[in-house]
């Protein structure tokens, strides 16, 4: 059977190869030597965060058969990509900061003449199988191959829509470096990166990459692959700080007061790229809604709209029960509603954020009109009538619309 291996013991299940590795050795000792470890498992800041949703069965059914919410969780038609092409991305920025937004989480940050990219996912199903599981919404903007040499990769965990096996397998016959949680360097040490090319952090640490400085900061998160989710690795969200240039990448996140102290140590930024899509009422401690993404931005940049907001972690896969294009309407909303600049480009449309920003609502072709069941005022606001919440990312949820 492709893809899977016999483990050691013999009399163990057979186990998919993009489950990865859990660490072990002088890796887990690290990991045991880390403050934010305690009581076995890696603890989030803030205290406790809820990583299970609530919810019944009956109401997952509900959402999930009911013929009008599946349809508006997809576009209605071919998601408009932008015609990238190498020489597109390989003539320098003007401004010397230009991103790419390849679709949900996965950006190219090109920063005083170097070449970041986060959380790149090119296979076509976020799971550990080929045959089941989300699948894209859209088509990858441009071949991996296309990119060019890039001089780091950067990691915020291990869910299958941030770390994806096709897409290391590919980077991993390459000479790029890596940047990782604490854990995370396990399961690409097990898919053919050598452990010389990684750099694996825990919060607050800090690597260089030529002129670059990477430091993993905290986020509100969970992580996990296999059937087994033992917490051994650490999630995170990233600072890359240039010689002129500065840009934060979120990860997953719930929001929290954390935002603040990112923001005192290590901003103000150019950019922040923000997660705002797969959130729902039943699991608020690890996702954010856009109205808590563009607090977060605000916390970030010392209180005042400053820099560019980039909405990540939306329009690729269907992973919650919000409509599809919720997220950029609810973004819009919220970000005009406190005066800051948001960037709403096609996936792999390049723009720099000290030039002129793509804003175009260009989903709406795509949808139907989206309710406003948020306020003005920046709660949760009032759920949909029913809404329910599906298995998280971390566990083996192979329905394939999602």
């Amino acid at each position: 059977m492709a893809g899977f291996r016999l483990q050691s013991s013999g009399l163990r299940a057979l186990r998919p190869v993009a489950f990865g590795a859990d660490p072990s050795g002088e890796r887990m000792a690290r990991i045991r030597r880390s403050p934010h470890f305690e009581d076995g498992v890696f603890q989030n800041p803030g205290g406790i965060a809820r990583i299970r949703p609530s919810g019944s069965t009956r109401d997952l059914a509900k959402i999930y058969l009911d013929k009008e919410s599946r349809s508006r969780r997809a576009p209605k038609g071919a998601v408009p990509l932008h015609p990238t092409t190498l020489a597109d991305i390989s003539r320098p920025p003007a401004t010397g900061l230009r991103l790419t937004w390849m679709g949900h989480s996965s950006v190219l940050a090109e920063i005083d003449g170097h070449r970041v990219l986060f959380d790149p996912v090119w296979g076509e199903r976020c799971s550990p199988f080929p045959f089941a599981g989300p699948k894209r919404l859209h088509p990858v903007p441009l071949p991996l191959a296309a990119l060019g040499p890039v001089d780091v990769v950067v990691i915020s965990h291990d869910h299958y829509d941030h770390l994806d096996l096709p897409t290391i397998k590919a980077l991993a016959g390459t000479d790029t470096l890596f940047a990782v949680p604490l854990g995370v360097g396990a399961h690409l040490e097990h898919w053919g990166v050598s452990a010389d090319r990684l750099r694996e952090l825990d919060w607050h640490e800090t690597t260089k990459v030529g002129g670059l400085t990477l430091t993993a900061t905290p986020a509100r998160h969970f992580c996990g692959r296999g059937l087994r989710n033992t917490q051994h690795t650490l999630w995170a969200s990233w600072v890359v700080a240039g010689e002129e240039h500065r840009i934060y990448h979120s990860g997953d996140t719930g929001y929290f007061e954390g935002f603040k102290d990112i923001g005192a140590d290590h901003g103000p930024f150019d950019a922040t790229m923000i997660q705002v899509g797969a959130y729902s009422d039943y699991w608020p401690d690890i996702h954010m809604t856009p109205e808590e993404g563009v607090r977060s931005h605000l916390d970030l940049q010392g209180g005042d709209p400053a820099g560019v907001l980039l909405p990540i972690h939306w329009g690729t896969f269907n992973l919650a029960p919000h409509p599809w294009a919720e997220p950029g309407e609810w973004m819009a909303d919220a970000a005009d509603a406190v005066g800051q600049a948001v960037a709403f480009p096609r996936p792999g449309e390049p723009f720099e954020p000290a030039g002129e920003l793509p804003t175009e609502p260009w989903w709406r072709a795509l949808s139907a009109p989206v309710a406003r069941h948020w306020t003005s005022a920046g709660s949760r606001g009032a759920a949909p009538a029913v809404q329910a919440a599906p298995p998280v990312e971390g566990d083996l949820d192979l329905a394939g619309d999602r």
